[in-house]
C-alpha cells in the first residue's frame, strides 16, 4: 500500500484504518481538523473509487461536505465539540434521505430525485457532529447483489472480480477501503451482514424497532428492513448506534423500542464479555442456494470451526451443536407483503420534496422500467399472495417461540452460525446468466424480524476471501451482542486492510 495514502497528515495522524476515538483524539491533540479529514476521504474516493481500481461504491459526494467541515472546526476552536460524533465523516447507503443529496436507489428511475430532507436517522447523526461525505451504491431499488441501472455493479474490495454482495455493497465497500470513517446500510434480508462479511468488517441489523426508518426507501409500514452501522471494529458501531437508536413517530415499529435501549452500548463493551457466556452453535445449513460440497462452503466450515475454538478459548461455555425446531421449513414459508411494499412506496415518496413517481404501479409503467436490473424485475414480477403472507407471519410466529424455547432449554446467552455459507459470488454471474444473487446468505434473523444479529469478521480463505461469524440473540439483546462481538474480536484481531 502506499505509504503516502496511509499517513496523508505527516507523523501526526495514522489515515487507514483510522477509529471514531482515533479521530475524536486526534481533534483534542490539535493535530487532526475535520477539514484535513474531508479532504483525505474526498482524495481517497477520488483515487480508489473513481480512478485506479474503480471500486465504484460511491454514486454521489456531498459538495457541502468541506464547508460543513470548515464550520465544525470553527465551533470547536471556540466551545468543543457539537457532540458525540463532532466531525466523523460517514457515508449513507443511498437508499436513505441526506437533505443536501439525491437518492437513487441506484436506479433510472430515481436518477434527479432530491428528497431535500434528512431522514429521521440522518438528523441524529448531524445533531452529533457527523458529515455525511457520501452516498453509497446497492442493489437497484434496495434489492440483491449491489448491481443498479444507474451505476453498474460494485467490486468486491479483495477480489475486483467478485461481488461486494448487497445490497449495502457499496458501503461496506466504501468502509473496508478506508473511504469513510464508517457507514450506514439498511437490511430486509441479508442487505448489511452479507456486503459486511464479504468486505470483511462489522455489521449489524439492530432489533426491529430500535432504529427508525423514517425517510428511509422501504419503511413503515413494512416491517422486515432495518437501518444498521457498517463500521470496520465493533465499538464503532456501538458509538453510531447510540445516536442512531429513537422513537420516531413516523416510524410506529419504533415504538417497540421504547424502554429497550440502555443508556449506553458502547460504555457496556468488555473484553471479557464472553467469560462463562453459554453460546450455542447452529450448524444447521440454511443459507440461500448453499451448496456444501462446494469447496469454498468447505473452506468456511473449517474457518467456523476455528472460531468455535476461539470462542472457547475466551473463556465461553460451548454447546455444539443446538437445533432449533421445524426452523428450514417454517423459513421455507417466507413471502413478501404486497400490500405493505406498495404502501411503504407511496408514504416514501409523498415525503419527498419532488419524487418522479407516486407509487410503484406508475415506476413499474415507466418506459425507463426496461432499464432497471433483472433482480428488480423479479421482485417487483413477484406473486403478491395474501394467502401466503399468513402462512408466513403464522410461520414466524410459531419459529420465533421455537428459537426462543431452544434457547431458553439450553440456557443460552447467544446463538453464534456462519455470516454466509459460501464466498462472494462473481459479478459476471449476478449480470447475466445463471443469475447468482445472495448465495449462501442466511436470513434466520430478517426472518424473525425482532431479533438483533452482528457479523464480526472471523478470518479468510485460502484465497483471500473475508469470511465471519454471526451472534444472534433474544428480542432486543442488542447491547449484549455487541458486546459478545467486541470481545471476540479484541481476541482474534482477524481484519486487515485490503491491498489497493
Amino acid at each position: 500500500m502506499d505509504t503516502k495514502d496511509s499517513q496523508p497528515f505527516g507523523e501526526k495522524f495514522e489515515f487507514i484504518e483510522t477509529t471514531i476515538s482515533d479521530i475524536q483524539s486526534a481533534f483534542a491533540a490539535g493535530t487532526l481538523t475535520c477539514v484535513a479529514l474531508v479532504k483525505a476521504y474526498l482524495d481517497r474516493i477520488e483515487k480508489i473509487d473513481k480512478s485506479g481500481p474503480q471500486i465504484n461504491s460511491i454514486i454521489s459526494i456531498n459538495e457541502q461536505a468541506l464547508e460543513q467541515a470548515k464550520h465544525l472546526d470553527d465551533i470547536y476552536k471556540k466551545s468543543g465539540p457539537v457532540g458525540p460524533l463532532h466531525g466523523i465523516p460517514i457515508a449513507m447507503k443511498d437508499q436513505a434521505d441526506v437533505k443536501e443529496m439525491p437518492t437513487t436507489m441506484g436506479s433510472v428511475l430515481f436518477k434527479n430525485h432530491r428528497p431535500e430532507r434528512d431522514s429521521f436517522v440522518s438528523a441524529r447523526l448531524r445533531e452529533a457532529g457527523a458529515i455525511f461525505i457520501a452516498k453509497t451504491t446497492l442493489g437497484e431499488m434496495g434489492a440483491g447483489d449491489t448491481h443498479g441501472s444507474l451505476f453498474g455493479s460494485t467490486k468486491n474490495v479483495y477480489d475486483f472480480r467478485r461481488t461486494a454482495g448487497g445490497s449495502s455493497g457499496g458501503s461496506g465497500a466504501a468502509v473496508s477501503a478506508n473511504l469513510c470513517a464508517v457507514a450506514l446500510g439498511q437490511e430486509g434480508f441479508a442487505s448489511i451482514r452479507r456486503p459486511s462479511t464479504w468486505n470483511g468488517i462489522v455489521g449489524m441489523r439492530p432489533t426491529a424497532g430500535l432504529v427508525s426508518r423514517g425517510g428511509v426507501y422501504a419503511g413503515w409500514p413494512s416491517t422486515n428492513g432495518s437501518l444498521g452501522p457498517m463500521t470496520r471494529n465493533v465499538m464503532d458501531a456501538a458509538r453510531l448506534l447510540d445516536v442512531m437508536v429513537g422513537f420516531d413517530a413516523d416510524d410506529p415499529i419504533t415504538s417497540r423500542g421504547v424502554g429497550k435501549k440502555p443508556k449506553s452500548y458502547t460504555a457496556q463493551l468488555q473484553k471479557n464479555a464472553l467469560v462463562g457466556k453459554r453460546i450455542g452453535i447452529l450448524r444447521t445449513q440454511m443459507g440461500y442456494a448453499s451448496e456444501p460440497d462446494a469447496d469454498d462452503f468447505k473452506n468456511i466450515s473449517q474457518l467456523f470451526n476455528a472460531a468455535i475454538n476461539d470462542l472457547s478459548n475466551m473463556g465461553a461455555e460451548i454447546i455444539d451443536e443446538v437445533e432449533i425446531p421445524g426452523m428450514l421449513d417454517l423459513m421455507a414459508k417466507r413471502a413478501a407483503d404486497g400490500k405493505a411494499e406498495e404502501e411503504s412506496f407511496r408514504v416514501y415518496v409523498a415525503g419527498s420534496a419532488n419524487a418522479p413517481f407516486e407509487t410503484m404501479e406508475e415506476a413499474h409503467k415507466s418506459h425507463l422500467f426496461d432499464e432497471v436490473s433483472n433482480g428488480v424485475k423479479t421482485r417487483w414480477g413477484a406473486e403478491k399472495s395474501q394467502a401466503k403472507y399468513n402462512a408466513y407471519m403464522a410461520a414466524r410466529e410459531d419459529l420465533m417461540t421455537s428459537f426462543l424455547k431452544t434457547m431458553a432449554e439450553n440456557r443460552l446467552d447467544a446463538i453464534v452460525h456462519k455470516a454466509v455459507e459460501h464466498a462472494p459470488t462473481f459479478i459476471k454471474d449476478g449480470i447475466a446468466p445463471p443469475w447468482t444473487d445472495q448465495k449462501g446468505a442466511p436470513h434466520l434473523n430478517t426472518f424473525l424480524i425482532y431479533v438483533p444479529s452482528i457479523v464480526v469478521p472471523a478470518g479468510y480463505t485460502e484465497d483471500g476471501s473475508p469470511t465471519g461469524i454471526t451472534f444472534l440473540g433474544r428480542p432486543y439483546a442488542d447491547a449484549d451482542m455487541l458486546g459478545y462481538a467486541f470481545a471476540y474480536e479484541s481476541a482474534t484481531r482477524h481484519r486487515h486492510a485490503p491491498d489497493l
